[in-house]
């Protein structure tokens, strides 16, 4: 998507309407991503960036104002006797949180911004968002909830182990794997994916935060999602491990007896160029 500039060099500002066309032909790629995050998650941060674009806001702030939101429900958790009432007060933060986090990404994409220090910023938000969600699960029912045997506050670790490992591994295998040539078809999106995804999407995870007045129901919805993102889990670990494994290395230098210096640096970057599909 490209966005017409001003004068100075900044993008020209237009409207609601036009930034949200804007913002749906430069969607990402719905390959690898739930029925949740893509017919709701998606269009609600589309909305959201839309507005903020229209308030003056910039991505780091929208990041921010995620973040908060975020982390006041996850307060909450912890913090409250469970009760019909908070569980509402919780699933509300916490999915206007997670549009927010749509939402900055798509922002940045809309202001031509996107930069490391951005990106940056969001990934530490949502490892620590995911981390202190299940921690405050774990406080809750420690302090509140009374579960029948102490082996249920287990659950919450586990939870948090499958989560925080499939976030941090499937960002590094998408930062290991070689990128696509230019040119090549983008992949097509699996609607059976797409369904079989639904309990590991953090969207999703919310939703059962509205069961949190009626403990017996809510251990039984959460440990079900918690099952599930022990089971997926192990099918992401044997996919990524097999992607990384079928592409081409590169080539390390050496550590004695090879060319060194301008020459052997130079020589190395030419066999990189030769052997990795990056390159281009």
């Amino acid at each position: 998507m490209k966005v017409p500039s001003q004068p100075d060099g900044g993008p020209a500002p237009v409207g609601f309407r036009e930034a949200l066309v804007r913002l749906r032909t430069a969607q990402k790629s719905a390959k690898g991503v739930s029925l949740y995050s893509r017919h709701v998650n998606r269009p609600l941060g589309r909305l959201l960036a839309a507005a903020a674009y229209r308030a003056g806001l910039g991505p780091d702030q929208v990041t921010l104002a995620s973040a908060a939101l975020s982390f006041a429900g996850i307060a909450l958790i912890a913090l409250v006797p469970p009760s019909v009432g908070l569980g509402v007060g919780v699933w509300a933060l916490l999915v206007a949180g997670y549009a927010l986090d749509s939402a900055d990404g798509q922002l940045a994409r809309l202001r031509g911004v996107s930069g490391p220090a951005g990106e940056w910023l969001d990934h530490v938000v949502d490892c620590v968002k995911i981390t202190a969600l299940h921690s405050a699960v774990l406080v809750s029912w420690y302090r509140f909830a009374e579960p029948p045997h102490a082996a249920w506050l287990l659950v919450p670790l586990v939870f948090q182990l499958a989560a925080v490992t499939t976030y941090c591994g499937g960002l590094l295998t998408e930062k290991l794997k070689p990128r696509p040539l230019p040119g090549a078809p983008a992949p097509q999106p699996s609607t059976a994916r797409a369904v079989a995804l639904l309990p590991v999407d953090y969207g999703v995870v919310c939703l059962v935060f509205l069961l949190l007045g009626l403990q017996a129901a809510f251990r039984v919805g959460y440990t079900v999602l918690a099952l599930a993102a022990v089971l997926l889990l192990g099918g992401f670990l044997a996919k990524w491990y097999r992607e990384l494994a079928d592409a081409p290395g590169r080539p390390a230098p050496p550590l004695l007896g090879g060319p060194s210096g301008p020459a052997g640096a130079e020589a190395a970057r030419d066999a990189e160029r030769v052997s990795s599909p990056r390159s281009g």
